[in-house]
């Protein structure tokens, strides 16, 4: 092991390494041109044909990663993206980003990190680093992605080095630059934990080492149950005071001139993205096998789930309140994506909005600068539509589901007779015809 691991260290000092990403999604895309721009050459794999070529393209198609620096780094041939897992037998470190989402019934699927590794077993060599960074609950990288990868008849730990880094992207969030998030590192092994500092060292300012996977795996999963607890827990306070008649986004700003003790969360329509909705339910699955019911967490989940059908309610009551029923109501959703300023729309809340609004029987469109169409069982894919005068005088009322700043809230607010909004963007407006969440 001292040779291989000598081996492998120097040329990743030396930045000689080639470093692999499997699956150039929102973690896997930023995450390779950083390693790249630190010196790696580096390879990407994506299912997507279409994707693939788009980097080969010098496209981008991740908000946060801008053409021009893919351009560049594939001119340079620092980056080259491929379909093809074959490619990852040149390569010395392998990091897998790949989708860990959620079934119908909210069990953790796993299918796409399985395929992942059955892909690198097939190449696995003994000098290579494989790193996991897909979010999911403690234990997988140990129990399900290790067993996979010794199919190959190599061990992990002695043969090739195995660890789990949880990814920390915020898209859309420019206030820290990917390599300026500390990265958390946690190896099979001490050898396998220390050849993953040093190689996450030569792009990232700062390396946390944790003693095993299964910690930096509940890292992960505690930062975002952290979030979406509290995050519960204002959407919970919201509801009582709607009936207490209290305003709680005053209250929130009250309590946040407490200069200790607290941190501000904000109500909304629910939560969403790739994290927050999802790592709860990974968890949740995990405590089960030990014959632990972690009822925070559920009731938690519980609460952020049924805010889309609070917002459902409130729009009921307020079109009541001019004589109108949602039945046949003209409604526009304004905002898909799950938070502001990005084009993400996985497990929006705006979608579920859509969909309940739908099925009681509402006429729904919607606008979204970042999200030209999204796609629904039924009735299938949904366009955008602009968001004209002669579309807004059209519709009894707008949903404020996602606040993104390109659009122009206050023509909004004058040329519609009722704005819901979940998001308070129109937190100094008095007019009578808003109502806040």
């Amino acid at each position: 092991m001292k040779t291989l691991e000598t081996t492998v260290e120097t040329r990743i000092r030396n930045r000689t390494a080639t470093a692999a990403v499997v699956g150039l999604g929102y973690v896997g895309l930023p995450l390779a041109v950083a390693i790249a721009q630190a010196g790696f050459a580096v390879l990407g794999v994506e299912a997507d044909p279409a994707r693939a070529a788009a980097i080969n393209h010098g496209d981008s198609y991740i908000d946060d990663v801008p053409s021009r620096e893919i351009g560049r780094l594939v001119d340079d041939r620092t980056l080259v993206a491929t379909t093809s897992y074959e490619a990852l037998h040149a390569a010395d470190v392998i990091v897998v980003c790949v989708p860990t989402p959620l079934t119908k019934s909210k069990e953790p699927d796993l299918s796409y990190l399985v395929a992942a590794a059955k892909g690198c077993a097939a190449i696995l060599r003994p000098e290579h680093l494989i790193v996991l960074e897909s979010t999911t609950y403690p234990g997988t990288t140990a129990e399900v992605v290790r067993p996979i990868l010794e199919e190959s008849g190599l061990r992990a730990g002695s043969d090739f080095h195995l660890a789990f880094s949880p990814e920390r992207i915020d898209p859309g969030t420019r206030q820290y630059a990917l390599v300026d998030i500390p990265k958390v590192v946690g190896g099979l092994t001490p050898g396998c934990t220390r050849l993953a500092q040093c190689f996450y060292e030569q792009a990232f300012r700062k390396v946390v080492p944790v003693s095993s996977p299964d910690v930096a795996e509940m890292v992960k999963c505690y930062e975002n149950v952290f979030r979406n607890v509290n995050i519960a827990l204002v959407n919970e306070l919201t509801l009582l005071c709607d009936r207490m008649g209290i305003n709680m986004w005053e209250v929130i700003d009250a309590a946040a001139t407490k200069p200790y003790g607290f941190m501000p969360f904000y109500p909304g329509p629910g939560v969403g993205g790739h994290c927050i909705p999802v790592d709860p339910y990974y968890l949740l699955a995990k405590a089960r096998e030990y014959d632990f019911h972690a009822q925070f967490i559920e009731l938690s989940t519980t609460v952020n789930d049924a805010m889309p059908y609070y917002v459902i309610s409130r729009t009921t009551k307020a079109l009541g309140a001019s004589g109108k029923t949602l039945r046949g109501a003209r409604i526009l959703v304004l905002g898909v994506a799950y938070k502001r300023d990005v084009s993400d729309a996985r497990m929006s809340p705006s979608l579920k909005i859509m969909e309940l609004l739908g099925k009681h029987g509402a006429h729904v469109r919607y606008h979204d600068p970042h999200v030209p169409q999204v796609h629904f069982a039924n009735p299938g894919t949904v366009a955008s539509v602009p968001l004209t005068d002669e579309v807004l005088s059209s519709v009894d009322c707008v949903i404020i589901a996602t606040d993104h700043s390109a659009v122009d809230y206050q023509r909004v607010v004058d040329r519609v007779s009722l704005v819901v909004d979940a998001r308070n963007r129109l937190r100094d407006c008095r007019a009578p015809h808003v109502v806040r969440l």
